[in-house]
């Protein structure tokens, strides 16, 4: 049986291990888990060092997929031949406008620093994210980490029970942990409305039973485990105490939101996306480290005005996020939480034949909230057509080497892949210095 466990490829072993976790247990919980072994207790780290003038204790990352529109957004271009049909609002920040589309953000915009310079090399989605999420480009050989792995490979684990990294919506091909070893692997919900799925065990299974399903595991490892001092050994059962200890935890109930009032739900907005940045504030209320929510539909070639897309999709996004940041200014949470909201590239400024716009890395939008970020301010700019950085440029390493260090994380500390090779956090990216108040 080890023998055969041997030959199968990592990822077909760590679903072998989750098959049987699952017959076993009688649970599928585990799947989405991964931490230390049966009988240990999870370790929560002490205080980290800060580095530069990041206060951030955790991290909202809301994901445009499929490259937002920088035209239609926050990079309008009044009266030129490319702006199309949307108009700018003022915001709640003299001489300040964005996309009429976007009326929550613009009374929130005191609390944004817009980047609008960001400028990448591929036009090619899935390479795209893969280097805006990591800092680097995909290669065969590496899966790179993305930021809050990150965050707990230099801080430690944060709670006993709940995961430090949760995926909201995330696509099959994120990069997740990268090359860290599956304890460091996000929770991946896929629908915000039904929570943490299959945490109840069937009635069959009593809480005695489960307890000697479990001895009966650890005995079945236990020698082999005493053999064979591996990481990747133990990374095999790794994720059962965890799991055993999440079920039993009362934090479960962050991720139902059948606790927030409807009246409040609504405001979010009842789609996936606002509901994600409610389950999202919940969750860092409960202490997890990182929370990403994508939202998807972005790709927009044909038209994006009188089809509604374009308006429709803006509408998601501004009312959910514009939620998001009322709620953490009103709780006292903004000044530690800082919001990240990003894509993958721009869009072309001349609209095609269809009335859309296609794939443009040229120069593109992003923004920074809360966290020790200057509100209220755009960073760099593209030129009078939006077709190029006019002023500033910024890499996606840049980007999230601004990201590391408001959230304290050293920008120099090199950790070792398993093969050997040296990355960072940033890669080799300069933090915008000027967006920190």
């Amino acid at each position: 049986m080890r023998d055969l466990i041997a030959e199968l490829p990592g990822l077909d072993r760590r679903r072998f291990v989750e098959y049987a976790a699952k017959s076993l247990l009688g649970v599928t919980v585990f799947s989405a888990l991964g931490r230390p072994s049966i009988g240990a207790e999870p370790a929560v780290a002490a205080a980290a060092p800060v580095y530069g003038p990041g206060k951030a204790k955790r991290l909202i990352y809301l994901y445009m997929a499929g490259a937002m529109s920088h035209l239609d957004t926050f990079d309008l271009k009044p009266g030129h031949k490319n702006q199309g049909q949307t108009r700018a609002i003022d915001t709640n920040v003299s001489g300040i406008q964005i996309s009429e589309f976007l009326p929550g953000l613009a009374q929130q915009f005191d609390k944004l620093a817009v980047v609008r310079s960001l400028t990448t090399q591929t036009a090619d989605h899935e390479a795209a994210e893969y280097w805006m999420r990591t800092s680097y480009q995909a290669i065969a050989t590496e899966r790179h980490p993305t930021i809050g792995p990150w965050m707990q490979k230099f801080r430690g684990r944060q709670s006993k029970s709940l995961p430090d990294t949760v995926l909201i919506g995330a696509p099959p091909r994120h990069p997740s942990a990268g090359f860290f070893d599956p304890t460091f692997s996000p929770l991946p919900i896929g629908d915000p409305n039904r929570g943490l799925e299959n945490t109840k065990a069937p009635e069959y299974l009593t809480d005695s039973s489960f307890e000697k399903r479990l001895a009966l595991i650890d005995g079945f490892d236990k020698k082999f485990r005493g053999r064979v001092k591996q990481q990747k050994v133990q990374a095999y059962t790794d994720f059962y105490t965890e799991a055993v200890s999440l079920l039993a935890s009362s934090e479960l109930k962050a991720f139902n939101l059948n606790e927030e009032k409807n009246e409040d739900r609504d405001r979010y907005g009842r789609d996936s996306f606002g509901q994600g940045c409610l389950l999202a504030r919940r969750l860092i209320e409960n202490n997890v480290s990182c929370v990403e929510v994508n939202c998807g539909g972005w790709d927009m070639h044909a038209n994006i005005y009188n089809g509604g897309a374009l308006p429709n999709r803006c509408n998601i996004m501004d009312r959910g996020v514009s939620s998001l940041l009322k709620d953490l200014k009103d709780r006292g949470l903004l000044d530690q939480t800082l919001v990240v909201l990003a894509t993958e590239f721009g869009r072309t400024p001349e609209l095609n034949y269809n009335v859309g716009r296609d794939h443009h890395p040229a120069v593109f939008s992003s923004f920074l909230a809360g966290g020790g970020i200057k509100g209220g301010q755009f960073y760099g700019s593209s030129d009078a057509a939006g077709h190029s950085v006019d002023t500033d440029p910024v890499t996606p390493a840049d980007f999230n080497a601004t990201v590391a260090t408001a959230l304290g994380l050293s920008l120099s500390e090199i950790v070792h892949s398993p093969t050997g090779r040296p990355f960072k956090v940033a890669q080799d990216g300069k933090p915008l210095m000027k967006l920190f108040g």
